[in-house]
């Protein structure tokens, strides 16, 4: 619920504002790999941000995403089909698959690793940088109830 302010406006609460600053986030980092050359939609980033270096296995994708294994399948098919990732058999267990990045889907990642650099200069240029650590302080705070 949000609070009133005076003069009758509604101040947003924290938990909205935090939604919106990661709503705004994601898009921003998409924009920016799409400009980079690199199309996708939002919800792939679910995949390039869970993905190790060496491959990762459909299930872990999904855990680490907080969702099904059946979601995760869909948007690995369609990175799959984008070029961005192969799937290779795992060579620590033949049954199992690995998700890997292809040429094409390390530069995307790198695409978004630029953009996050910016994004993070951008923080900094708005609050300075002690505000930028303290921003960083409170989030881990937050973030230590997991």
């Amino acid at each position: 619920m949000s609070r009133t302010q005076e003069h009758g406006q509604e101040e947003v609460n924290t938990i909205a504002m935090l939604g919106r600053a990661y709503s705004l986030l994601g898009f921003k980092i998409v924009d920016g790999v799409v400009g980079a050359g690199f199309p996708q939609k939002p919800s792939h980033s679910a995949v390039f941000a869970q993905i190790r270096p060496e491959g990762s296995r459909l299930t872990d994708l999904a855990r680490g995403a907080g969702m099904t294994p059946q979601a995760m399948g869909e948007l690995v098919d369609e990175l799959e089909a984008m070029d961005y990732v192969v799937r290779r058999q795992d060579p620590t267990d033949r049954r199992a698959k690995l998700i890997v990045l292809t040429e094409k889907g390390r530069a995307c990642v790198a695409a978004g690793v630029s953009t996050i650099r910016g994004l993070e200069e951008r923080v900094t240029e708005k609050l300075g940088a002690r505000g930028h650590q303290q921003l960083r302080t409170l989030l881990n705070k937050l973030l230590d109830d997991r």
